[in-house]
């Protein structure tokens, strides 16, 4: 953990802080992380999404004043401020970027990985960086039955025509956030799960390619230009609509949720290119 430059006025104290403590904590540049205005109604959506692209989440502190964790974490306090708490039993707080004392402390989070079991540091530089479109999947509205079609229009910004997301329509579908616009995932995990390519419930199903190691990047499918965000991990909504026992094989190979930066036509057989 290291100090870092507080971003400037006018942005609202909130996001002025907690930018600066997330940047300390993960040490890294104070303009790497996410600062929303005053316009953003939900600026924790944008650092949950910025942090997803870690494979990292927020994960609140129900006792703040009593919480026992041997490093950093983000203090709330009570007049709409952000700090760093440090040390097992808290000792006070480390650092406060814009004041405070522990004695103000009414919140908290500590970062963590999503999957402790499987989080590791990975080197992906013999990634997979191109392979094929195997089939493309849409379902009209949310939780509906996907149906396997063999192209799509991919529209900026919003999806695939047909399908629930490109409305704002789906389960998960959130203006504030990001990766709702395309999901994929390798052709090579459906084979090993044994279900049909429509069964995970991705829109694009993809062969030859490593989508872990799109996040972050750009990458071309099909007409269609787009940026990865984060793993598209499974959730118990996904077991629920589809079959037991899905989850714990999908960890870390559920796919990639992406944004549509440029639209065009998707077909089945197009190739899927890093750029």
């Amino acid at each position: 953990m290291r100090t870092v430059r507080i971003p400037d006025e006018p942005l609202p104290p909130l996001t002025r802080s907690v930018t600066a403590c997330l940047a300390a904590i993960l040490e890294v540049e104070t303009e790497e992380v996410p600062a929303p205005d005053a316009r953003h109604p939900e600026p924790w959506t944008a650092w949950r999404v910025w942090l997803a692209r870690r494979g990292l989440g927020l994960v609140p502190v129900d006792r703040p004043r009593e919480f026992a964790w041997p490093g950093p974490w983000i203090a709330l306090l009570r007049d709409g401020t952000a700090a760093l708490a440090y040390g097992s039993p808290p000792g006070g707080l480390a650092w406060a970027p814009l004041g405070g004392s522990f004695d103000d402390v009414e919140g908290g989070y500590a970062i963590a990985p999503h999957h402790v079991a499987r989080w590791a540091p990975q080197d992906r530089a013999d990634a997979r960086t191109d392979g094929r479109v195997e089939a493309i999947a849409i379902a009209p509205a949310a939780e509906a039955p996907m149906a396997l079609v063999e192209h799509a229009t991919a529209r900026a910004g919003h999806g695939l025509e047909g399908d629930r997301y490109v409305g704002g329509e789906g389960t998960f579908s959130d203006p504030y956030s990001r990766g709702h616009d395309l999901t994929l995932i390798e052709a090579e995990v459906v084979d090993d799960l044994g279900v049909a390519p429509e069964v995970p419930r991705r829109n694009v199903v993809t062969r030859g390619i490593d989508l872990n190691a799109l996040v972050g990047r750009r990458f071309r499918v099909g007409e269609a230009e787009c940026e990865g965000q984060r793993l598209c991990e499974p959730c118990a909504h996904l077991q629920r609509l589809t079959e037991p026992d899905l989850l714990r094989p999908l960890v870390h190979r559920g796919g990639l949720r992406a944004d549509i930066v440029s639209g065009g036509a998707i077909r089945v057989g197009d190739a899927v290119v890093a750029l």
